[in-house]
C-alpha cells in the first residue's frame, strides 16, 4: 500500500522503521475500534430511549454529551465532547463569549440547557454504574472579567476561572484553590494547565512522570505539571 511505502522511505531515512510499525499498530487499533460494531451502534442515536434522549435535552450540546456516553460504553477510552453555546442555545446566535448582555443571556439561555445536559450525563453515568469508572472534566480555555464593561458584557480573562471534575478516581464535594475578593487572581491553590494534565492522567492510573522516546531515543515527559489533591 501507499502507506507501507511511505512507511518504508522515512524508515531507510533515519535508519530505523521499528517507530513506523509501532504507528501502524496504533493506527490499526484506531481504525479497528472506529469500524468496529460497538462503536459504529453508538454513533446511533435512534438506538437510545427516547426517555434518555430527551433528558439531555432537544440541542446538540445535550445529544453531544448523550453521545458521549455511548461511546464510552462502547469502549472508547477518550472521549471529547464540545457544548458551544450555540448548539446550547438552538443557533439562536448567542455564545459563551459574552462581551454583551452576559447576565441576561446565562441565566436565560445558556445555563439552564447547560446545567440539563450536564446533570444528565452524570445521572445517566451513575445509573448505568459506570460513573465511578469515568472520569469526567468540564473546562473551557479562559474565564470572564470580574468587570462589567459598559455594554453589560465580561471581557476575556485568563487569571481565574473554573473547572469540574467528577467521577472516577475524584474525591467529590471540595473546591480547591480560590481568587482573591475581587475575583481578579488567585490568591490560593493556583495552578497550570500541565497540573491538570498531571491531575487527569493520576486518576486514570497513568505515571505522569512517565518518558516517551523519538526515534533518536531522547526521553521527554508526558508531562510537567503535579496532580491537585482532588485525586
Amino acid at each position: 500500500t501507499l502507506l507501507e511505502q511511505l512507511d518504508q522511505s522515512l524508515g531507510q531515512k533515519v535508519g530505523d522503521s521499528t517507530a513506523y510499525e509501532k504507528l501502524d499498530h496504533y493506527r490499526q487499533m484506531a481504525a479497528d475500534m472506529l469500524l468496529g460494531s460497538p462503536v459504529r451502534e453508538a454513533y446511533d442515536l435512534e438506538l437510545e430511549d427516547q426517555r434518555i434522549r430527551d433528558m439531555y435535552g432537544d440541542h446538540i450540546g445535550g445529544q453531544s454529551l448523550l453521545l458521549a456516553r455511548r461511546l464510552v460504553e462502547a469502549g472508547v477510552p477518550v472521549v471529547q465532547a464540545v457544548c458551544s453555546a450555540g448548539d446550547l442555545a438552538g443557533g439562536g446566535g448567542d455564545n459563551w463569549d459574552t462581551h454583551r448582555n452576559h447576565f441576561p443571556k446565562m441565566k436565560n439561555r445558556l445555563l439552564p440547557v447547560f446545567d440539563r445536559a450536564v446533570s444528565a450525563l452524570l445521572t445517566d453515568l451513575e445509573m448505568r454504574g459506570m460513573l465511578d469508572e469515568t472520569l469526567v472534566v468540564f473546562l473551557t480555555d479562559f474565564g470572564r472579567t470580574p468587570k462589567v464593561n459598559g455594554n453589560g458584557g465580561r471581557d476575556h480573562h485568563p487569571g481565574v476561572y473554573s473547572m469540574a471534575f467528577a467521577g472516577g478516581g475524584v474525591h467529590g464535594g471540595q473546591v480547591y484553590g480560590a481568587s482573591d475578593t475581587k475575583g481578579i487572581e488567585p490568591a490560593a491553590g493556583a495552578c497550570s494547565p500541565a497540573d491538570i494534565h498531571a491531575t487527569v492522567y493520576k486518576a486514570m492510573g497513568i505515571d505522569h512522570n512517565a518518558e516517551l522516546h523519538d526515534q533518536l531515543d531522547r526521553p521527554y515527559l508526558i508531562c510537567e505539571g503535579q496532580p491537585l489533591p482532588i485525586v
